[in-house]
């Protein structure tokens, strides 16, 4: 990681982790073995690794597997678990998974509901925003930077978890940029 994304995320949670609504969490990619950049389109494996408490190269495999073939002779592009996947394939995989879906906006009635803690419910939740999918636990982002704007992000909906507890998730020698077992809270230094 280079040094000015390094300072970045490090501003980033040193600002939110007083007002406790942001903490980098990678899902366990960097656990499973990928490395370099985290790519714009995996939100969707990391957010659902982070609710399920599962292994992220389970998610990311579980994914790929069913894009399959993904979509010959549409405009559309395969899916993938690294370079995104469509909305159809993950509304299947959480329904499988018992997560229960709540709109939080209609066609025409604007924002109602933000990505601050205030606006959401407690618990594990996976919110849609525009382009994005973030794991929200107990009104705190986890994710890999804070989307939500400065709480102006608007959220469509979201997938509330079947269990109310937070999952352990694997376990792991916490570093800086690692998804840790110890309450998902990475440690900024030695």
């Amino acid at each position: 990681m280079c040094m000015a994304v390094t300072r970045h995320i490090h501003e980033t949670k040193v600002r939110n982790e007083t007002m406790k609504t942001f903490k980098y969490n990678d899902g366990g990619r960097a656990d499973a073995g990928f490395t370099g950049k985290v790519q714009p389109g995996d939100c969707v494996c990391r957010a659902i690794a982070i609710a399920t408490g599962k292994e992220y190269r389970e998610v990311y495999e579980e994914i790929n597997r069913r894009a399959g073939g993904g979509r010959s002779g549409s405009r559309k592009a395969k899916s993938s678990a690294r370079n995104g996947v469509h909305k159809e394939l993950y509304r299947d995989l959480l329904d499988e998974w018992e997560f229960e879906w709540t709109p939080t906006m209609q066609v025409g009635q604007g924002c109602r509901v933000h990505l601050r803690a205030d606006e959401l419910p407690n618990g594990i939740i996976i919110c849609k925003l525009s382009r994005h999918l973030c794991c929200v636990i107990d009104g705190v982002v986890h994710d890999v930077f804070d989307p939500s704007r400065d709480g102006s992000r608007c959220v469509y909906g979201y997938w509330a978890a079947p269990e109310s507890e937070v999952p352990d998730g694997p376990d792991s020698t916490c570093g800086y940029d690692t998804y840790c077992a110890d309450g998902f809270v990475p440690r900024l230094s030695n």
